[in-house]
């Protein structure tokens, strides 16, 4: 047996030449490759400032002036880019120009090691076929200035090259002519727009049409000493690149020896984010042209407020060159970046707090995340970021000092007895159903050595609703229940503030729970595997309590309710049947129903014409509880009578 089939591989004799389609190839790569047929004026762009490049690497000697022009005729239908460059020579027209997959550039680069060079896979000029009918490119090399040479090709399969005119100085100009659905590439208005932003680092000035300024004519902070106040530069430049928001503040992207040569600008965008809305605006250039303008990956998942532009010549491009490999310098950068933005915020909070302070105010939901994804940021906005409460934002300082010490949150998603409640204690509660508000205070209270009352949660409730001082009698505890309870409810004697709160009804939100899940609707509603989930935990409830009385024992009401009880007063009833149906309106109030409240407030007016009816002849006259003057002067015996 021979060598080649005992090695596993083919004999010289059976190895055949693989066949390419060119038409179908350079189809495929001129309608694929590519997202956008403005990537065509990108690569062509491109193309032309390398030219300049290789020329002084070529002919460092030459006082050539190095310029990019592009131009767009509406009526004929054409876009043509312009350059001073190196040019090429009709062998270079056949090895590079008109060869799939061969570049000069790349060539080049591997020979000078030249990092300002951009193209990488002798792709780009295929990109012109995606958005023209025809493309002629006229050309003079610098190393033949008295010779010119016309490339022309419909289709990119075919082309001719002819002898013509040179041109007045080396350069190339190339021509596409549009295909109709591409036409409007032919504005130059909207050659503008475009190459604005994908020009905008190239160090060759790009013009368009006649234009005296070129669209790339902005003072880069990072890369030059600017005049004046270099914080005011980076603002100019981010007010100017940004496409979406006002920038609040900026700050560099610098490099990390040894993980990333990035450099570059980011900056807090004054634009309305929300728990998870992604408003991350990251602009990629490789070598100074614009590879992607939705790097977002790069930021960290919580920085949903940044923007910026940063460039590399470590990046390693797809072949479309619109996207990166996520190799092991990206992943360097994502670090770098989430340092960069956190070293950003602490440089606003230092130097400029009049921009910390509009930070605070329209990303602090945002922010309360942040902080919790890493531990430098949560200590710089721990006693900063603003929390929402039943008063307003506050800082977790100001909900601390204002609950004499304990950060108070509620678990419902806002109004319910929780509100009523810190109403009537004036105790700002926190909104622990908002996005990051509860872990971001969970962490503030073990950082700060606090309390935090949840309440709705059992411990929450623990230490808001105390134990009485001495347990109720079972009789009594009994008679209140059958005056006060609804079926569904449990009475709990406590005592609570304030003291002029005789009783709260609290939902039993395990229980809300295990309704909502188990109705007969969740199944189309929620994820089934969730569901299993939900109704795995929801099992240990059972359910039977809705909800729990909290009875004031502190409270002054319900003192003299069991006293008139206790004595067997006859108004005791009556007056029971007031606090069942202020029970009944303070929890429609606050949006947890009790009960029917129609039936409530005709239960007012019947206890408010009980205690105010006529007193029978030869019944001791019932004093008026809320006269100073009666209380102190009626007899005893009337008071109880």
């Amino acid at each position: 047996m021979s060598e080649g089939l005992q090695s596993g591989r083919q004999p010289d004799r059976d190895l055949r030449t693989t066949e390419v389609d060119l038409g179908g190839l350079v189809g495929v790569l001129a309608t694929h490759l590519y997202s956008t047929p403005l990537v065509a004026l990108r690569e062509l762009v491109q193309n032309a400032h390398d030219s300049h490049t290789r020329r002084r690497l070529e002919d460092p000697d030459s006082t050539a002036e190095a310029v990019i022009r592009v131009r767009g005729d509406a009526e004929r239908r054409t876009v043509a880019i312009e350059d001073t460059g190196a040019g090429l020579t009709e062998p270079e027209i056949h090895s590079y120009l008109a060869t799939v997959g061969t570049g000069y550039t790349r060539l080049l680069r591997e020979v000078t090691g030249d990092q300002s060079l951009i193209g990488a896979f002798g792709l780009g000029f295929l990109s012109a076929f995606s958005v023209a009918e025809e493309v002629t490119v006229t050309t003079t090399s610098h190393r033949e200035p008295g010779t010119g040479h016309r490339y022309r090709s419909r289709g990119g399969e075919q082309y001719s090259v002819e002898r013509v005119a040179p041109r007045p100085v080396p350069g190339t100009v190339v021509e596409l002519l549009l295909k109709p659905e591409h036409a409007h590439l032919a504005d130059e208005y909207a050659l503008r727009e475009a190459l604005g932003r994908y020009c905008v680092l190239l160090p060759v000035p790009v013009h368009v049409g006649e234009d005296r300024t070129p669209v790339n004519d902005v003072p880069v902070p990072w890369r030059h000493e600017v005049p004046g106040d270099r914080y005011a530069a980076r603002m100019r430049f981010a007010t100017a690149f940004g496409r979406r928001f006002e920038p609040l503040t900026a700050f560099p992207v610098t490099p990390v020896e040894g993980s990333t040569d990035a450099v570059g600008l980011l900056w807090v965008q004054d634009g309305g984010t929300y728990g998870s809305t992604d408003n991350r605006d990251l602009s990629v250039y490789l070598r100074g042209m614009l590879l992607s303008e939705d790097a977002r990956d790069l930021l960290p998942g919580w920085a949903g407020f940044i923007g910026g532009v940063i460039e590399s010549t470590r990046l390693t491009p797809t072949a479309s060159r619109e996207d990166l490999q996520r190799d092991d310098h990206y992943r360097a950068l994502q670090l770098a970046l989430a340092d960069a933005v956190v070293d950003g915020l602490y440089e606003t909070a230092r130097l400029h707090p009049a921009a910390w302070r509009r930070i605070l105010a329209r990303h602090g939901q945002d922010l309360l995340g942040a902080a919790l994804c890493d531990d430098r940021l949560f200590t710089l906005l721990a006693d900063d970021v603003p929390v929402p409460t039943s008063q307003g934002d506050l800082t977790a300082g100001a909900l601390r000092a204002a609950g004499d010490g304990a950060v108070h949150v509620a678990l419902g998603s806002g109004g319910g007895f929780e509100e009523m409640l810190y109403r009537a204690m004036q105790v700002p509660i926190a909104r622990g159903d908002r996005y990051a508000v509860l872990p971001f205070l969970r962490r503030y209270a073990q950082l700060r050595g606090c309390r935090i009352v949840e309440l709705g949660s059992e411990s929450g409730n623990r230490e808001l609703f105390r134990d009485p001082e001495q347990p109720l009698p079972a009789e009594e505890a009994a008679w209140l229940g059958a005056a006060l309870a609804d079926p569904g409810e449990q009475l709990v004697p406590a005592r609570f503030d304030p003291p002029g709160l005789p009783l709260v009804l609290v939902p039993d939100r395990e229980a809300e729970l295990k309704a909502r899940i188990e109705d007969d609707q969740a199944d189309a509603r929620i994820p089934s595997a969730a569901l299993r989930l939900a109704r795995a935990f929801t099992a240990k409830t059972d359910g039977t309590v809705k909800a729990r009385l909290y009875l004031n024992l502190a409270s002054p009401a319900v003192d003299r309710l069991l006293t008139a009880y206790r004595t067997g007063h006859t108004g005791s009833t009556t007056a029971a049947g007031l606090l069942r149906s202020l029970k009944v309106i303070m929890a429609a109030a606050s949006g947890s129903p009790a009960g029917d409240l129609t039936v409530a407030l005709a239960g007012v007016g019947t206890a408010v014409a009980a205690l105010t009816a006529a007193v029978p002849e030869g019944l001791s006259v019932v004093p008026d509880t809320l006269s100073g003057s009666d209380r102190h002067d009626a007899p005893q015996g009337e008071e109880t009578g």
